[in-house]
């Protein structure tokens, strides 16, 4: 049973979804300011207790800030028309569109690039990488990088038996689902575990190789 006082994720209500309607349409403090309560009720508390569920197994979550970097962006729009989160090597997010889970190393810097670069041509590193990645793909979750270069990065045959994932600027796994009557409910929290669990392979060795 749980402790009285804490509180139990429920899944994201519809509430939640209608306020990224609403600040896709209108993306600016006045909306922000009158949806408030809604956002700390409705899209953040239960973001909360899902992190606080989730904590055991996969580690610390945090919140990502509501407010865009607007300094060096041709968009102005004030705020994130998602709430995301990390947790562990993980990352969840959901928008007015559904619900994102994934993880892994989406942008690395030049360091880590090139460690992940290094593991990739290793012929032992780079085949159980290649591996999964199949087992992701057939289990169907979608592996991705920020980045694809069109060709060989520097240094590297263009004929490399991993091209493919040399191309790759880092490797991620992620699955997306529409918004449905599901989310609303303890199933949303089976998804993302189901995820997480999916993407531990993968951020092991990331974490043996690239660090």
């Amino acid at each position: 049973p749980a402790k009285i006082g804490t509180m139990t994720f429920t899944g994201f209500p519809d509430a939640a979804f209608e306020f990224y309607e609403g600040l896709e349409a209108d993306n600016s403090k006045v909306y922000w300011q009158d949806h408030k309560a809604v956002y700390d009720r409705h899209v953040k508390a239960p973001m909360e207790e899902l992190l606080a569920e989730l904590a055991d197994e996969f580690g610390t979550g945090k919140i990502f800030r509501p407010y865009r970097d607007v300094r060096f962006s041709a968009d102005k729009t004030p705020y994130k028309t998602n709430c995301a989160a990390t947790i562990g090597s993980g990352y969840i997010s959901f928008s007015a569109d559904g619900l994102s889970v994934g993880g892994g190393l989406y942008m690395p810097d030049p360091k880590a690039l090139a460690r992940y670069r290094e593991a990739v041509d290793n012929e032992k590193s780079g085949v159980e990488l290649v591996k999964i990645v199949a087992a992701l793909r057939k289990e169907g979750y979608d592996t991705m990088a920020h980045e694809v270069l069109k060709t060989a990065p520097k240094g590297y045959p263009k004929d490399h038996p991993r091209i493919e994932l040399l191309r790759y600027k880092g490797i991620a796994m992620m699955k997306t689902w529409p918004v449905g009557a599901w989310l609303g409910t303890r199933k949303a929290k089976d998804r993302v575990v189901t995820t997480l669990r999916a993407g531990v392979p993968l951020n092991q060795w990331l974490l043996r190789n690239v660090g």
